[in-house]
């Protein structure tokens, strides 16, 4: 660690003149990933937890502009690596101690703390290259977003919808209106029934995005979330076609809800029923919605290709 510090911007002879010492500096601190350090909190966020992962320390203060060149490149990277390393900040003008302990000369200033010590850092605004490269060298290497796409699928089929939702969460913070993660996280808010979050996240996709296949799936799934909340009770609909098998909008509905509960083959079946009794029912409608089960469904899940194939059969024999 001794020399480290050797290069940078002299933290003395960086202040301006006529800057204000209490210009904010620009960041936003990114829920548990990210926090602020004072001389009091800095056991708690940065000795006690790199007991747990690494944690880096981001000295900085309001009147150094590399400072904020560096700090979204660190978030950003931190982010990325979602949960196998920490940022702690610390403004050394509020809180001069710390980094006076550590021999802090020059800022920005960032040092990895690993079980209770400083294990590695730098100094000045390192391109992000370099910043990814240094928090590898402590954690490995990081995930693209499509590992972390798959992960957050792997936690959902888990059960464990907080950690996906981080995923998404992480990466739109990274790639605004990604087309992918917006829809993982669309879909993730229908499925808890959060219908107007999941419409205000579906409209964030980037220009171009609205033609991707996950984000046509996303809004297909919302579009029957917002149908199944309207169609009134199973079991009054199963009396309904009990008694009348020829209740083609009472079949309609009981599709619609066995969709919601996720029994795919069995709302495909029921709308395959109507067809084959009346394909103009409705304006095409029992067709239609089939269709709209597989645009939420995807082209290659088993109750799509299924009932595609029972589909072309009906229409084309």
């Amino acid at each position: 660690m001794a020399g480290i510090f050797g290069r940078g911007r002299d933290k003395r002879s960086a202040r301006g003149t006529g800057e204000a010492a209490n210009e904010p500096r620009p960041h936003s601190a990114a829920g548990a990933l990210v926090k602020d350090a004072t001389t009091a909190s800095f056991g708690a966020h940065v000795i006690a937890e790199s007991a747990r992962q690494p944690v880096l320390v981001d000295f900085w203060a309001p009147w150094c502009e590399p400072c904020k060149q560096l700090a979204p490149v660190l978030e950003k990277i931190v982010k990325a690596a979602a949960g196998k390393v920490k940022l702690v900040k610390m403004n050394i003008d509020d809180h001069p101690e710390i980094p006076g302990r550590l021999g802090v000369r020059s800022i920005p200033a960032v040092l990895a703390f690993q079980r209770g010590k400083a294990v590695d850092g730098f100094v000045g605004a390192l391109p992000e290259s370099q910043v990814k490269g240094f928090v590898e060298r402590l954690v490995g290497p990081l995930d693209d977003d499509a590992d972390r796409l798959a992960k957050a699928e792997a936690l959902l089929a888990a059960g464990d919808a907080e950690g996906a939702e981080e995923l998404y969460a992480a990466i739109i913070a990274e790639n605004p209106g990604d087309p992918a993660a917006v829809a993982g996280l669309a879909k993730l808010l229908v499925s808890a029934g959060e219908l107007e979050s999941a419409k205000t996240v579906l409209a964030s996709v980037a220009a171009g995005g609205e033609r991707d296949n996950a984000i046509v799936a996303a809004k297909a799934a919302l579009a029957l979330a917002g149908q199944a909340a309207a169609v009134g009770d199973a079991s009054e609909l199963m009396r309904k076609i009990a008694a009348d098998p020829g209740d083609h909008q009472a079949r309609f509905d009981f599709a619609i809800l066995l969709n919601a509960q996720n029994r795919r083959e069995e709302a495909a079946a029921e709308l395959i029923e109507i067809i084959k009794c009346d394909r103009a029912w409705n304006d095409d409608g029992a067709r239609k919605q089939l269709l709209q089960f597989f645009d939420a469904w995807g082209a290659v899940d088993p109750a799509t290709i299924s009932a595609r194939r029972k589909l072309s059969v009906l229409l084309f024999s």
